[in-house]
């Protein structure tokens, strides 16, 4: 049986680095921590990483990789509401895996011009994506709304999933990291921000939509 190469000082940092910023909050945790945490001296950490800038530099190639592969929307045919149930779910979490930037966002932006010129262009996907989905649902006749209003949802949409761990944050901050709290949390957050298209749905997908709103709402009770 072949054996697993053991993975290399870098990556092993970048995943506890990841782990740490989510768990304390990035601001929290400097690489003196991560070198402690890792059971090596900062020159070696330092040999790998400049900096904490770097570290979280680093990591966010990996997430903006990954997000990049999720904004997308099918190309040979239109979406329909499952499409968009199935893209909130991943959307979500990946938002929740790499849950510091989102929880720190303002601080990190504040300091960070790499993030504040990329993450501006990730929330532009990401409307764009909402926005798309939206005028597929309206081809469909399956979504009855002007341009103006799918404007709007679209933003609304990204607004609420962009912070919705935020509020989750504030409204549980003891229970914020267990297993059960954070799979609610993020089922809460993909109800309410389809909710926002349910009273422009029509037809068959309105009743689908009221199908599925019922079996999550039955989970979360």
């Amino acid at each position: 049986m072949l054996q697993k190469a053991p993975r290399r000082t870098r990556e092993r940092i970048l995943e506890l680095s990841l782990r740490l910023f989510n768990e304390f909050g990035e601001p929290n945790i400097t690489t003196t921590v991560i070198a402690d945490e890792m059971n090596i001296s900062p020159g070696n950490l330092y040999y790998h990483f400049r900096n904490k800038d770097d570290i979280v530099n680093s990591i966010f190639v990996i997430f903006e990789a990954e997000i990049e592969r999720i904004l997308t929307v099918p190309d040979t045919r239109r979406s329909n509401i499952e499409d968009v149930w199935l893209y909130l779910h991943l959307m979500f979490e990946l938002i929740w895996r790499y849950r510091f930037f989102y929880r720190d966002l303002s601080d990190l932006l504040s300091r960070n011009r790499k993030l504040e010129l990329h993450f501006k262009l990730i929330l532009a996907h990401k409307i764009k994506v909402a926005r798309q989905l939206c005028l597929d649902l309206r081809s469909e006749q399956s979504l009855e709304a002007s341009d103006a209003q799918i404007d709007a949802m679209a933003t609304n949409m990204v607004v609420v999933a962009t912070y919705w761990l935020s509020y989750e944050y504030v409204r549980n901050p003891r229970n914020y990291t267990e297993q059960k709290a954070m799979a609610d949390a993020l089922a809460r957050g993909c109800y309410q921000v389809l909710s926002m298209l349910g009273p422009y749905l029509r037809g068959d997908t309105h009743l689908l939509f009221e199908k599925l709103s019922q079996e999550y709402l039955k989970k979360l009770n």
